[in-house]
């Protein structure tokens, strides 16, 4: 099965085409500009260069969150569009465990960080061993003081990565736990670890309608925080 994917839960975007485990096609942009403007110019350029169609694909697979809240939107939106007109199911991935399986030929424990401000990052581990992943929490998101405890005492060698990895990274080290970052050309999420993701979600049978992908944003948006601060500071 042909699997296109999307990934916009952070700065950089991209987009990418997997079948069998095998890249078909990806495009990649870490440049600044928003998501809205470049991610489908970069579908439907690769589509064209790789010579597919939507007729070609089996499912759309999305980056589902954590993340930014507008880029998850971005994302999610886009893989409801064009999963919904072409009659395909869809896979909401992790975004944690997509960025982990870059890594899942190291043997260590892999720290996906995201940074998800006040000292916080979104985080999930996996350990990495012969090629496999073993997830060992669910996404979370935790505070960099908390996560260094929880580390503390754990020997294995550690690798941090995603868009918080140097933060992530930096706090480990500095409070006495031994980390290392991972390279930069696999330190940010790309879209060919989402369709890895989606291609085991297909083969345990769990792909989902477009009308039943959402997002997942672990905790509120700011927005969101701030109305009901206000409600509470107002007695309602």
């Amino acid at each position: 099965m042909k699997i296109l994917a999307l990934e916009t839960s952070a700065r950089a975007c991209s987009a990418a085409v997997t079948e069998d485990g095998q890249i078909l096609a990806s495009c990649y942009q870490n440049t600044g500009l928003t998501h809205s403007r470049t991610l489908m110019p970069m579908v439907e350029a690769m589509l064209r260069n790789a010579d597919l169609t939507m007729g070609d694909l089996g499912a759309v697979a999305v980056a589902a969150g954590p993340g930014s809240f507008t880029g998850i939107r971005i994302g999610v939106a886009a893989a409801k569009g064009l999963a919904f007109a072409a009659g395909l199911p869809t896979a909401g991935v992790s975004t944690l465990e997509a960025m982990a399986l870059g890594l899942s030929h190291m043997d260590a424990l892999i720290v996906c960080a995201m940074d998800a401000r006040r000292s916080q990052i979104y985080n999930a581990l996996f350990e990495a061993k012969n090629g496999s992943l073993t997830r060992l929490c669910a996404d979370r998101a935790i505070g960099l003081s908390e996560l260094a405890e929880e580390l503390r005492n754990d020997s294995r060698p550690k690798i941090a990565l995603g868009d918080g990895g140097t933060l992530c990274q930096k706090a480990l080290e500095e409070s006495g736990v031994p980390c290392a970052l991972a390279p930069a050309r696999l330190l940010h999420q790309n879209a060919v670890g989402v369709a890895l993701a989606a291609e085991k979600l297909a083969a345990a049978g769990k792909l989902t309608t477009a009308q039943e992908l959402s997002p997942v944003y672990l905790r509120p948006a700011q927005a969101e925080r701030l109305r009901d601060r206000i409600k509470k500071e107002n007695g309602k």
